[in-house]
């Protein structure tokens, strides 16, 4: 694989910790979620990271597809909702549901595109099939 792009963050001091990019855009306090037994506040996490990268990503391989098919979308959002939790054998396990809405196109070429950018296009889609639980909702 060519490497057209490296992102680089640094975290320090875990879930209570900061995180970092190496060009200092990204730079945020961590803590635990009230859910996970932390206090929550005004800090992030990473599963709350791991969303946004997601949903950005998921939407712009929507876009995509949409534009390869010579129908692009005027306007459209992802909203990724990545939970967290224990299995039976218990280890922890991610689990991602992205919400797709495009307003005014038929509920069938959305999820046809939606299919495609996750089967297809999106990075993180590819990433995680087959180690991620990820369901597909169109509103």
């Amino acid at each position: 694989m060519q490497v057209l792009y490296t992102a680089t963050a640094t975290a320090t001091g875990g879930r209570q910790g900061r995180i970092r990019s190496s060009d200092g855009v990204l730079d945020l306090s961590l803590a635990h979620p009230k859910e996970l037994g932390g206090p929550g506040g005004a800090a992030t996490n990473p599963e709350q990271l791991f969303a946004a990268g997601y949903a950005a990503c998921f939407e712009n391989a929507l876009l995509r597809v949409a534009r390869e098919r010579k129908a692009p979308l005027r306007e459209s959002h992802v909203t990724a909702h990545v939970g967290i939790g224990r299995e039976e054998d218990g280890f922890f396990r991610l689990k991602v549901v992205l919400e797709v809405w495009v307003p005014g196109r038929d509920r069938a070429e959305v999820e046809e595109m939606v299919r495609v950018a996750h089967e297809e296009v999106c990075p993180y889609s590819r990433a995680t099939r087959g180690n991620i639980e990820v369901d597909l909702k169109v509103a």
